[in-house]
Formats: C-alpha cells, sequence, structure tokens
C-alpha cells in the first residue's frame, strides 16, 4: 500500500450495527439512527503508527471520521522536507472534510501518530447520499461547516497573537 490513501484503497468490511453505539460514543453529532444510515456509506480503514494518510497536494477524494488514535496534520516549510505541525486530531475528529463537497487537492499532510481507525466517505458516496438520504447528507454538511467554523476560529485566534 502507498503512503497515503485514496478511497479506492479504502476497502474494508462493512461495520456491524452492533457498533452502532460505539460509534455514537465517538460521533455524538449523529443520532443512532443516523451512524446507522451512514454504515452504507463508508468504509473502516486502519492506519498504522507513522503511516501517512492524506498528503499535500494529493486528490482530495475522501474524508475521514476519526474512531481512534491520534492524526498529525502538517504543513511544509519553506525548508524542504520540513514540516510544522499543524493541528492533531483525537477521536471524533473530522480529516479531509472539504472532500464531502468538492474534489480539489489536499492542503495538507495527516500521519498517523498512534495506530488509528477512521470511517471514509468518499466523495461519491457523499454525493450518492445527498440524493438517497438527503438528511443524512445535510448532517453530514453541517458537520464539516461546524469543524470549519471551529478551525476558521483557532486560525484566527493564532493570528491575532502574531500580528
Amino acid at each position: 500500500m502507498t503512503a497515503t490513501a485514496s478511497a479506492h484503497e479504502a476497502k474494508g468490511a462493512a461495520l456491524p450495527l452492533a457498533t452502532v453505539r460505539e460509534l455514537n460514543a465517538i460521533l455524538p453529532f449523529f443520532s443512532s439512527q443516523e451512524v446507522e444510515d451512514l454504515l452504507p456509506y463508508v468504509t473502516q480503514r486502519t492506519v498504522a503508527a507513522g503511516e501517512g494518510l492524506l498528503r499535500d497536494g494529493d486528490p482530495a477524494d475522501f474524508l475521514g471520521f476519526l474512531l481512534a488514535g491520534r492524526l498529525a496534520v502538517k504543513k511544509e516549510t519553506a525548508f524542504q522536507g520540513k514540516y510544522i505541525l499543524v493541528a492533531v486530531i483525537e477521536p471524533g475528529g473530522l480529516v479531509g472534510e472539504l472532500a464531502a463537497v468538492e474534489k480539489g487537492r489536499r492542503s495538507a499532510t495527516v500521519v498517523a501518530m498512534e495506530e488509528c481507525r477512521l470511517l471514509l466517505l468518499s466523495h461519491d458516496a457523499m454525493n450518492r447520499m445527498l440524493v438517497e438520504k438527503s438528511a443524512l447528507g445535510i448532517a453530514v454538511l453541517k458537520r464539516v461547516i461546524h469543524v470549519q467554523g471551529h478551525r476558521l476560529r483557532q486560525a484566527s485566534e493564532r493570528l491575532s497573537w502574531i500580528l
């Protein structure tokens, strides 16, 4: 497997419905019914410690819900091969969330700090969900907006300290 994951590499067995309660504890922003309805649209992926999940500049074709472990979000500096830590994503967090709305390019590199388990939602599955289960698709998009708003506020706070 390559250093980064893509949606087509992220094949996994469907999660059993018995895990809905566990998923609800990790993803409390979704109801039990929404978690159950989400399962057919996602794949499960395990990422080993030190393994790359996303690489800056790669196609953005999936988003991930982190179930276990921690992910480091890094951005390369002006010194090639040197990175600055931008964020640490904890269980319940989203990664690569802009892929829900656009197929652009990744804007950062994400590496597993320890073994991680994720649910991956491809861009195409998101589009299918919006047609087949529009209320669920809207719930996912609301979460993406919430996360983006939070990250924008954090970035503004950091900038205000620097400037």
